[in-house]
């Protein structure tokens, strides 16, 4: 808010009355007209001395109206929103040769455009002297640069590309980004474990990753692992391990280890038990049974304590030692252990400390049982529902709780068949997020489970069984014809089953989510040929498939390019077959993701690429362009090495 407060004081003082703040929708947006401004991929002529009376006419018009943006002043979110502004001395009869608008002249510089999109008036600072812009017809302008732009020869590029990466340059930007540019060779990128890490977390290649286990900075070393989905290899993770110097950090990346799955090796369960971190190590969810019999007489009673969590696995004697330890907090660890199988009596309950967990997990005697059922209080309750040891009375009881949340937890317990399920009353929220229920992920290699569940009345269990990656014939169909669109969506997320014609019709509402991006267009059954019938499609969502198909050609991608939806033209932008004039005519567009998509295609002019890698705004995007020839961009991550050197002293 005080950020919008400063510019509307700012343009007051210029002698201008704000009218309102305005979303670029379909308008040439506020970022494409500071590019211009700076002369990348601008209509020649577009150049002035200094901006005459005449120009601030014709940008005004009859009303004294246009639209403004100020640089160091953006408001909006990805997409820069446009201030409509009226000279403050406007009438019908306003004599425009006396407005020069001080306060944007020879200020931070500015980017305006008239209300019908054709005249560009611009400053902005340059080396010397303020750079001055002025256009109009303007689409039709932009269009002619355009055409000339994308007529770049095969001879220029030499040229182009050997004042890259020149004087006035953006390096920390280019180090921020140059790891995600697909072209970039393994050698560049192990270059960049010295100087910026941010590319590791979508990093899948397994050199640099193979360098990044290896280096002697341990934050280097963290941050393959450090990331939402780890693509490191067992051998990595066990290298990563064994490598790592402090013992409390190498028995967390063990658990984190443990966590993706790794077995680790006998011989690395045994270094970290030896170590300091012992503690952190009995935890470990893969600890081999024979080093439990050391943990169970430990002398850390922390460590005893933790033995208890594996109680199945613990011989009688050990049990026995564990119930008569003299240290409470093992004594009653053992003792909710015990009790998951042998019922806890009235008095044990009573003893102890927290009875949470006794609540949560112990199978409890009938009587004591009973009484919490009949005098427990709602959160009692509550726990008890969950509790997989609660007896089948016990579970009948609470299914008539007369708290829905409480009739909800006993719907999802796994030990109701399908026919109790439906009888226990309770509200679903559809639209809530929904996690895998653990124990039908357990069942998802049980075709009969599966059969089972696929049918149940609840959502959340078939939404669980459409996570399975293998599902029987018989029970994709009937998810793939669910009421429920989730379990359709988690079909066409997880099941390497889901058919073709589900997979379409998630398509019309669905495009991808964070965990599962691109699907379900990047299935393997998702339909690959006969996807240019959509073309005229009314949602722009099915258009887009037509360039999909094989049987589509550059000119269908030349007509999505001007498709009135972003999400089609962004589609566009992304075809290598886009033509090179199409390329920079899309850095125009409204649509901050549509100019992104435009700024990394291939087909864009070197000299235009050269540009945006030498402009603040967009050099970050610009240098993950894959056509930067591979010595530029070894040229590029020089400059930026040079640049965090300094920047780090």
């Amino acid at each position: 808010m005080q950020h919008r407060e400063e510019l509307h004081e700012l343009l007051l003082r210029a002698g201008l009355t704000v009218v309102e703040e305005v979303y670029p929708g379909s308008l040439f947006p506020p970022e494409a007209g500071w590019r211009i401004a700076r002369g990348i991929a601008a209509p020649d002529g577009a150049v002035r001395e200094a901006l005459d009376p005449e120009w601030w006419r014709r940008l005004a018009g009859a009303d004294g109206e246009f639209l403004v943006a100020v640089l160091g002043h953006r408001i909006g979110g990805n997409d820069s929103w446009w201030t409509r502004v009226r000279f403050a001395d406007a009438d019908a009869d306003a004599d425009a040769d006396d407005a020069d608008v001080p306060g944007l002249t020879g200020g931070p510089g500015f980017v305006a455009l008239s209300l019908d999109g054709q005249v560009l008036l611009a400053e902005v600072p340059g080396a010397d002297r303020h750079r001055v812009t002025a256009l109009d017809r303007l689409p039709e302008r932009l269009a002619e640069a355009a055409e000339a732009a994308g007529g770049e020869k095969e001879a220029e590029l030499a040229e182009v590309w050997a004042g890259v990466p020149g004087r006035s340059a953006w390096p920390l930007h280019w180090a921020e980004a140059i790891g995600f540019n697909p072209a970039a060779p393994d050698e560049l990128l192990i270059r960049l474990l010295d100087v910026e890490l941010g590319f590791l977390h979508g990093c899948d290649r397994p050199a640099v990753l193979d360098a990044a286990v290896a280096h002697p900075d341990p934050k280097v070393r963290a941050s393959p692992a450090d990331t939402f989905r780890p693509k490191l290899t067992p051998d990595q993770w066990i290298r990563l391990v064994r490598a790592e110097p402090s013992p409390s950090r190498r028995a967390l990346l063990a658990e984190h280890a443990c966590a993706w799955a790794v077995e680790l090796p006998d011989d690395l369960y045994d270094d970290l038990l030896d170590g300091p971190s012992r503690r952190q190590a009995a935890e470990l969810p893969g600890l081999p049974a024979h080093h439990l019999p050391s943990l169970a007489a430990d002398a850390d009673p922390q460590v005893r304590a933790t033995a208890c969590a594996r109680w199945e696995d613990l011989a009688a004697p050990l049990r026995a030692l564990l119930l008569a330890d003299t240290d409470d907090a093992v004594r009653t660890a053992a003792l909710l252990a015990h009790h998951t199988a042998v019922p806890m009596p009235h008095k044990v309950f009573a003893a102890l400390p927290q009875p949470g967990r006794a609540l949560a997990q112990c199978r409890l005697a009938p009587g004591l049982e009973a009484e919490l059922l009949r005098d427990g209080n709602e959160e009692v309750r509550r726990t008890l529902a969950a509790n997989p040891a609660l007896s089948a009375h016990g579970v009948a009881v609470l299914a008539e709780d007369p708290y829905d949340d409480i009739r909800s937890v006993v719907a999802l317990r796994p030990d109701l068949d399908e026919e109790q399920r439906a009888a226990v009353r309770h509200d679903f929220d559809p639209t809530s997020m929904s996690r895998t229920l653990p124990w039908v992920e357990d069942r998802h290699g049980d075709a009969d489970a599966m059969r089972r569940l696929a049918a149940s009345s609840h959502p959340l269990v078939r939404r669980s069984v459409a996570r399975a990656r293998r599902l029987p014939p018989d029970v994709v169909e009937r998810l793939a014809r669910d009421e429920d669109r989730t379990v359709r969506l988690f079909l066409a997320e997880s099941c390497d089953d889901a058919p073709a014609e589900m997979l379409l019709e998630v398509w019309r509402w669905w495009d991808g989510s964070f965990s599962h991006p691109d699907r379900p267009r990047s299935h393997p059954n998702f339909p690959r040929t006969g996807l240019l019938r959509h073309a005229a499609d009314p949602s722009g969502r099915m258009r887009r498939l037509a360039l999909d198909d094989p049987e589509s050609t550059p000119a269908d991608v030349a007509r999505f390019a001007r498709d009135p939806e972003a999400e089609v033209r962004h589609r566009a932008a992304e075809d290598p077959r886009l033509s090179p004039a199409d390329a920079v005519r899309l850095l125009n567009d409204p649509a901050a993701h549509v100019r992104g998509a435009a700024m990394r295609s291939p087909r864009l002019p070197a000299r235009v690429i050269a540009g945006l890698l030498h402009d603040r705004d967009t050099a970050r995007v610009a240098v993950t362009n894959p056509a930067i020839p591979v010595p530029v961009l070894h040229r590029i991550l020089a400059a930026a090495e040079v640049a965090v050197a300094a920047a780090r002293r």
